[in-house]
């Protein structure tokens, strides 16, 4: 049985490259005005792991690993994170890291999509990549907003620190109100455009005849997100929401997507749907401790 395979490699570097993403996001609070090796060295120890898994996985077919869409996207991204290393150590290009990261965070969740890694065959398999691209852009969806929620919670302790307590708000380690109102904002429409494409995507995934996507429990859960999320935007740029209103709504919004995300899922019919054989072959070849009962892994559900 293989305890650490090259794809536990590779999830590890996505984690390391989602590290990245989330301080990069409050590195941005600094306007770039200092040197900081932290994001860097981050980037490094996910390339680092990638690399590894790579050669682990070159070695176990003695050639490039470039036989799948698992395979190309990890090559590119690969090659991409390489580049912006060594781009980075150009006075020029030292902040280029802070926006390497979150694409290759988010092209990473895609690459780690099971369905994306079939056993390999005489010829090279490019399936599987709609599914994959629903299930990747849904999660980082839910983690945009998530992230948002912490933004927009912070954005509210440092206001009430304003009005109550400004010495301890001027000396405080939180971004401005105005960087987090901003960090808030665009984190929700990154947000909403993940979840529309999720939906898209979803939408056109084939079904078992007689069962309708829009009947389906979870995709009425999905649109009702899509709305909220929706009208927080539009309501804020547009409509002049208060800041303070449009950061509750966020907080409150992602608790009830915490709160009910399980119970809709579980009622849901079209993800329930049990995996292909082929993608089953994948999980266990790829993922043997989770074969057992991790099924809705390999949908992303």
């Amino acid at each position: 049985m293989a305890w650490f395979t090259d794809r536990h490699c590779f999830l590890l570097a996505v984690l390391l490259y989602g590290s990245a993403t989330v301080y990069s996001v409050f590195l941005w609070r600094k306007g770039f005005r200092r040197d900081d090796w932290v994001n860097y060295f981050l980037l490094a120890a996910g390339v680092a792991l990638h690399t590894l898994a790579m050669t682990k996985r070159g070695l176990s077919l003695h050639s490039c690993p470039v036989n799948n869409l698992y395979e190309a996207t990890t090559f590119l991204l690969w090659a991409l994170g390489l580049a912006s290393l060594a781009y980075a150590l150009m006075p020029r290009f030292k902040f280029i890291c802070a926006f390497a990261a979150p694409v290759l965070f988010t092209v990473g969740v895609f690459a780690l999509m099971p369905s994306l890694d079939p056993p390999h065959g005489p010829k090279p398999e490019f399936s599987g990549a709609l599914r994959s691209l629903h299930a990747a852009t849904i999660l980082q969806a839910y983690g945009a907003f998530g992230l948002a929620a912490v933004a927009a919670a912070m954005f509210m302790a440092q206001q009430r620190d304003l009005k109550v307590r400004k010495l301890r708000a001027l000396l405080s380690f939180l971004p401005s109100i105005q960087r987090l109102e901003l960090i808030t904002t665009r984190l929700v429409a990154v947000g909403f455009v993940l979840l529309t494409v999720g939906l898209v995507a979803g939408w056109l995934l084939p079904r078992p005849e007689g069962k309708s996507y829009f009947s389906d429990t979870k995709v009425l859960w999905s649109a009702l997100l899509w709305l909220v999320y929706l009208e927080a935007l539009v309501a804020h740029k547009f409509f002049g929401r208060s800041a303070r209103r449009f950061a509750w709504g966020i907080v409150v919004a992602f608790a009830c997507l915490l709160l009910t995300f399980g119970l809709t899922n579980k009622f849901s019919p079209l993800h329930q749907e049990q995996p292909s054989a082929s993608e089953r072959v994948t999980t266990q070849r790829t993922y043997p401790l989770l074969a057992e009962g991790g099924s809705s892994l390999i949908t992303g559900q």
